[in-house]
């Protein structure tokens, strides 16, 4: 099975609004997009835009309900995210280790 690909969670990610918007998910639970929109300094169809994106990625769930949209954080995506970065991160120390090695070897 191949791993999932990272950049279009990394993508989602990397917009103030959108981290904002799944810290509010986070710590508040399931909110509609009125609810999301709601004192943000953006329109309700810009925070619709956003929501589309995080949606996406896989990090938002969204449900109708009567009218309104429901929407839920997705934690799958954000823990598969950070194992990628840990394998890379893993794959980085070893490659370090080996020039270490490989620089005393030489009479570094």
């Amino acid at each position: 099975m191949r791993a999932p690909d990272p950049v279009p969670i990394f993508a989602a990610l990397g917009d103030p609004t959108r981290a904002g918007i799944l810290r509010r998910l986070a710590r508040e639970g399931r909110l509609s997009l009125t609810q999301l929109a709601r004192g943000a300094p953006i329109t309700r169809q810009a925070v619709s835009r956003h929501v589309a994106v995080l949606e996406a990625a896989g990090l938002v769930a969204a449900r109708r309900h009567g009218r309104e949209l429901q929407l839920t954080l997705r934690p799958a995506p954000l823990a598969e995210a950070a194992n990628w970065l840990a394998e890379v991160g893993a794959a980085w120390d070893g490659a370090l280790d080996r020039l270490a090695r490989q620089v005393e070897e030489d009479g570094g």
